[in-house]
């Protein structure tokens, strides 16, 4: 029998699920480290795309393009971020989450360099766009599964801190990166960039795998098999089988009809089950057929519509209305102010649980769709800085607990998948929102319709968050339910023994 059990969440055999519990969540001690990696790592990818509105005007002048031609670069770059989260996260399971992220910022800095040498907007859609993007994607997916691991009971602070970075990046680098470009123009700016992006190569050098506690054999076996098995956490490979091996026999000593059904079952699908086994381990396919999440990533869809868009026009459509560059620039910081305010303090608001999650998260969407369509109606500096610190509030509050949101509906043990399918899914919302927003602004010559557009669609992705509540009441109305229909039976059975005492 395994000694030291770690907690199993074992589901019924004909869920063909096994959950086992990582390791335990240590809050504190080297998760700060993770925290920190997280933090820059927010802020050197994220907080980059945002900031990249300086980039967008010299880019648009100095190609004479359209904005839709010139939005694509930012569009490809968000949509390959998304596309490849799945595969950075199987890439971080067979390999560690350490190596791709510093492969990830490697491919960054490459991109970016290249880029500074683009003749044309489509070797900028390869470089600044794919290759970035590419790199982007597997720096933030595994930092973000780590911070998860190593965070449980402060999990929602821990990711409001961890986002805080790509505020404050965005409030230093946007006026940084217009010094830049007045200097030494936008390909002297990128190639400064590319050497900046090099920093998160460091950051994956501070991640450190907690130990883990899934043992896959076990997991098939006990699958196949409809046990409840008790896993020892694995310090190495090698050590883990003997034990496995050793629950197996004890489980099924005792019957010989049993273990020879175990032995014909395991010689009829041993290949079938190693690839099975295999597959989950990197990536958790089983998910599509969780109707909760496949809701979550329909809002992600429309929500990504709306989130990126903003931050690429807010600085056009400020030059549009006669701002100086500066004052443009300017924008951007009291913005990325106040979204850092805004994940902190609603950060805090959800460690307190004063509210189920879903629904703090449902009414920020609301409110930053709400003030996105109220952005036409500024046109001078006081009201584009009353906005943009209207924007960052409330845009702080949403990214704050979307995350934290999603390890609720499927759990922390599957969050790693959860957030490559979640960000492969919404990747259709990361890649046209822009350019949709760019079509709509080319057609009317007015940069308020990109705002429009996003606004409503993030209204209308608030629907699915209500569509998901009201499937979290369900599912814990028929929790409860249950567990009242069990205490019922114990109930009566103790009284059944009870009155069979008396009669005897």
């Amino acid at each position: 029998m395994c000694q030291k059990p770690a907690q199993i969440n074992m589901h019924s055999p004909a869920n063909g699920r096994v959950a086992v519990a990582p390791a335990a969540a240590p809050d504190g001690g080297y998760a700060w480290f993770i925290l920190l990696s997280c933090f820059l790592v927010f802020g050197l990818t994220f907080g980059v795309i945002k900031a990249f509105g300086v980039f967008y005007v010299e880019i648009h002048q100095y190609f004479e393009t359209t904005a839709t031609g010139t939005s694509w670069i930012t569009s490809i770059a968000v949509a390959t971020i998304h596309f490849v989260a799945p595969v950075a996260s199987a890439l971080s399971a067979r390999y560690s989450h350490r190596s791709v992220v510093i492969t990830g910022g490697l491919i960054c800095s490459v991109g970016v360099v290249l880029g500074a040498f683009a003749r044309n907007l489509i070797e900028l859609y390869l470089t600044v766009g794919f290759l970035n993007g590419l790199g982007y994607a597997m720096t933030w997916t595994p930092t973000v599964t780590m911070l998860g691991l190593y965070f449980e009971t402060r999990r929602p602070m821990a990711n409001a801190v961890a986002s805080a970075g790509e505020c404050i990046l965005t409030f230093v680098l946007t006026p940084l990166f217009q010094l830049l470009i007045d200097s030494y123009s936008w390909r002297g700016a990128l190639l400064i960039l590319g050497g900046l992006q090099l920093n998160l190569c460091v950051c994956g050098m501070l991640l450190r795998p907690l130990k883990a506690t899934r043992n896959v054999t076990c997991e098939v076996k006990a699958e196949e098999e409809g046990l409840s098995l008790e896993l020892l956490p694995i310090d190495n490979s090698e050590q883990s089988k003997p034990s496995c091996q050793d629950t197996e026999l004890s489980v099924s000593e005792g019957s010989d009809q049993d273990l020879n059904s175990t032995k014909k079952v395991s010689d009829n699908r041993t290949k079938k089950d190693e690839l099975r086994t295999k597959i989950l381990r990197y990536v958790d396919y089983t998910l599509i057929t969780n109707a909760r999440f496949m809701v979550y990533s329909v809002f992600g869809v429309f929500a990504a519509l709306g989130f990126f868009a903003p931050a690429l026009f807010l600085i056009p459509y400020a030059r549009s209305k006669g701002i100086e560059e500066y004052q443009a620039a300017a924008l951007m910081s009291i913005s990325a102010a106040l979204d850092l305010f805004g994940r902190m303090f609603f950060g805090w608001v959800a460690n307190l649980r004063l509210v189920e999650m879903v629904q703090q998260l449902t009414a920020t969407v609301i409110l930053l769709g709400t003030v996105l369509l109220l952005c036409p109606l500024a046109s001078s500096f006081s009201e584009l800085a009353v906005f943009s610190a209207a924007f960052g509030l409330v845009h702080g509050a949403t990214v704050a607990i979307h995350i934290t949101v999603l390890a609720e509906v499927v759990g922390v043990n599957r969050l790693g998948s959860a957030l490559g399918f979640f960000m492969l899914i919404r990747s259709s919302g990361g890649l046209l929102g822009p350019p949709i927003a760019g079509f709509f602004i080319d057609k009317m010559s007015d940069y308020g319709m990109g705002f429009l557009m996003a606004g409503v669609a993030l209204i209308v992705s608030a629907l699915f968050l209500l569509l998901l509540h009201q499937m979290n009441r369900r599912g814990q109305g028929s929790t409860t339910k249950n567990i009242e229909m069990h205490t019922d039976k114990m109930g009566q059975s103790g009284r059944a023994k009870a009155k069979e005492q008396d009669m005897t």
